[in-house]
């Protein structure tokens, strides 16, 4: 006992004040009851501007007051409303200043979500160790599919948005539907035959397999252990398309691809036929471009050796050579016509000069020469006996001297030289003269 507040008068110990007593018993609710879940029907619920939330859970017997602060409130993925039946978590406290007892909320969830919340994290954890949604065993999705396999409600709205996407980005693909429930203990079974005979039939190029939006335990469906199970061994690439953006299954964690709605895994799948018309279109132009320019070139080339062609041609050379001759021919005639009248000229001034030279050396040899070779030929030749009487008589056709009687005929020409001069005569009688002296 706290002696300061002890009142002899009385025997009252632990006297405390109002705001001591609220406050000694905020600590007492806050130490002794931790982080609790209470479940009951909301009312009396309000929305200041500050965005905390304010409101009681209640049952048929009693009510306890709450406060759920702005930073717990956003991103709920529900709105409450008074009576709905929820689930909130969070520590008993009591506000001092009024005394009032009340539940300081950090989470708040529809009724029965609370026990699906902590069987999801389990599982998530357990599937997780085991490498399910490990980034490396992901498959890729095809570029262009044209055979689509949708796992859901053959009268969902999800398989509407997913159709009607499909045909405004690419009709060039043919859906097979595998309809199956989407909620209920009836779901998870036909979810997974479902994906097992689509592998089986080896006919669809991707798998989508989801629904619409709805509450945990509209969805639980997908995160049913078996269901993932069978989503990690298909062989055909999965896209998960559960819920709304703000949904997450365990589905999206082992699928190959999580999108955050059904039609967004229509257009996650699919090329769009508007962009890839103007992609062709842009290529098209860009081909015809350069098919244009390549032709250009190769005509220029074609033409550069056409043009080489007819040069190499044997004709064509041969006229070639033949106009150069003509033209050095007549250039070899213009350069004589013109050179050699030079040429003679300077020929001839040549030959006289030097000529002229050897004459003055020369001649006076020969001359020399010419006297000796006179006085020789007088000497021994006829001249000087036909001075003394005697002549030469040659055949005056052939010129053949002649020594003998006996090889003329009568009336043969003959011509007789004498020193001074020559008589020609003809036989007119031949009297041969024996050569006998005895």
């Amino acid at each position: 006992m706290n002696s300061d507040r002890y009142n002899p008068d009385n025997g009252v110990g632990d006297i405390y004040t109002p705001s001591e007593l609220n406050h000694e018993a905020r600590l007492h609710l806050e130490a002794g009851f931790g982080r609790i879940w209470v479940e009951g029907e909301i009312s009396n619920m309000s929305r200041p501007a500050s965005g905390h939330i304010y409101f009681s859970l209640k049952d048929e017997k009693a009510q306890i007051s709450c406060a759920l602060f702005r930073s717990n409130a956003y991103g709920m993925d529900f709105k409450p409303e008074n009576g709905m039946l929820v689930q909130a978590r969070g520590r008993v406290s009591l506000f001092e200043a009024r005394g009032n007892y009340q539940l300081i909320a950090d989470s708040l969830v529809r009724s029965g979500e609370g026990l699906l919340r902590a069987k999801f994290e389990l599982l998530k954890n357990s599937l997780a160790s085991e490498g399910l949604f490990s980034e490396s065993i992901k498959k890729p999705l095809p570029a262009f599919p044209t055979r689509i396999a949708v796992v859901s409600s053959p009268s969902g709205a999800a398989l509407r948005d997913i159709l009607n996407v499909l045909q405004r980005r690419w009709p060039l693909a043919t859906v097979r539907v595998y309809g199956v429930p989407v909620q209920g203990v009836e779901a998870a079974p036909a979810i997974v035959d479902a994906l097992l005979a689509a592998n089986q039939h080896q006919w669809a190029e991707v798998i989508v397999a989801g629904r619409g939006g709805g509450s945990l335990e509209d969805l639980w469906a997908f995160n049913e252990e078996p269901v993932a199970r069978a989503i990690h061994a298909s062989e055909i690439p999965v896209v998960s398309a559960v819920g709304h953006e703000i949904d997450f299954s365990i589905s999206d964690f082992v699928a190959d691809l999580r999108a955050p709605t059904p039609s967004a895994a229509a257009e996650l799948i699919s090329p769009d036929q508007r962009a890839l018309k103007q992609n062709l279109a842009l290529l098209r132009d860009r081909l015809q471009q350069r098919s244009t320019q390549l032709l250009q070139q190769l005509s220029q080339k074609l033409d550069h050796l056409a043009h080489r062609l007819v040069q190499q041609h044997p004709g064509q050379r041969l006229a070639q050579h033949r106009k150069m001759l003509q033209q050095a021919s007549q250039r070899l005639l213009l350069a004589g016509s013109r050179i050699v009248p030079q040429r003679r000229q300077y020929v001839q001034e040549l030959g006289n000069r030097r000529l002229l030279q050897a004459g003055k050396r020369i001649v006076p040899e020969r001359r020399l020469k010419l006297n000796n070779l006179e006085r020789t030929l007088n000497a021994v030749g006829p001249l000087p006996t036909l001075a003394r009487g005697y002549a030469i008589v040659t055949d005056a056709a052939s010129g053949k001297a002649v020594s003998s009687v006996g090889g003329l005929k009568e009336k043969q020409a003959l011509v007789t030289q004498l020193h001074d001069g020559q008589v020609h005569s003809t036989t007119s009688k031949i009297i041969k003269k024996s050569l006998d002296r005895k």
